[in-house]
């Protein structure tokens, strides 16, 4: 996949009678940070008391390194993050993100144009943590958690020792909205019996997927086969919905 400059997509002003969606992060990953690099006892309990769904996916789901309620469980975290490779980690992050205003208003403009083109669609919480370059996205219980540490910049230097150069493009700052985008509605519209599809069928898939994230973007973010097979399948049946486009199986 390519990432492209160019713009085919022009958001449309949200008309006066709609709804606007004003997507506000939730920046988990500062209270997460200064647990990590301080062992502040405070911050750890706002991060179980406040944010206990976060907390668990974090320790459950991506470090993988026991239950939420083990008896040692606390000291696992701090201990995993150690690692003087992480903790310049959690430095980079706060250092590089300190603002994410510009995320938030893209979010907001992509969600806005998705719920027009699916009103019945739900606005997920979005919040900010800290991985260990691992999951980029996470989605679940209607809250879509973004990986900061997956998108410090194709140069960051842990990147260039361990990720190809294609790898590297998609772990800029600008591949966040899109990616939430992605991972959000693959969550919506998921491949029916994944597991016994081809390769082919899985593309096929995710070039619809990255079809409509480009759409609601407005900006051309992946282009390959699969996308521009869409595109002339959506322009030469103009009355196709985006939800009849997804729940479809590929005849095409």
């Amino acid at each position: 996949m390519m990432i492209c400059v160019g713009c085919e997509w022009q958001l449309k002003p949200a008309n006066t009678g709609e709804e606007i969606v004003q997507v506000t992060i939730d920046r988990y990953d500062r209270i997460e940070s200064l647990y990590l690099t301080t062992g502040d006892r405070s911050a750890l309990q706002q991060m179980n008391t406040n944010y206990p769904m976060q907390t668990r996916m974090l320790i459950e789901d991506m470090l993988r390194i026991g239950k939420v309620d083990d008896a040692d469980i606390n000291d696992k975290l701090l201990h995993f993050f150690q690692d003087s490779i992480l903790q310049r980690l959690l430095h980079d992050v706060q250092l590089q993100y300190a603002e994410v205003d510009d995320i938030s208003e893209g979010l907001s403009a992509a969600f806005n144009h998705l719920k027009k083109d699916l009103p019945a669609m739900d606005i997920p919480q979005v919040y900010t943590q800290i991985g260990s370059f691992d999951q980029s996205i996470v989605v679940g219980n209607n809250a879509l958690g973004i990986s900061l540490d997956k998108y410090l910049g194709a140069d960051y230097s842990f990147y260039r020792e361990n990720y190809t150069e294609n790898q590297r493009l998609m772990m800029e700052r600008s591949m966040i909205v899109p990616d939430c985008i992605s991972f959000y509605l693959l969550s919506i519209y998921p491949l029916p019996h994944v597991e016994d599809s081809s390769q082919t069928e899985r593309s096929q898939h995710m070039g619809k997927i990255q079809w409509v994230v480009n759409r609601v973007t407005g900006r051309q973010v992946f282009q390959n086969d699969f996308v521009e097979h869409v595109d002339r399948y959506m322009k030469q049946n103009p009355q196709a919905s985006i939800d009849q486009l997804l729940r479809e199986a590929d005849r095409h």
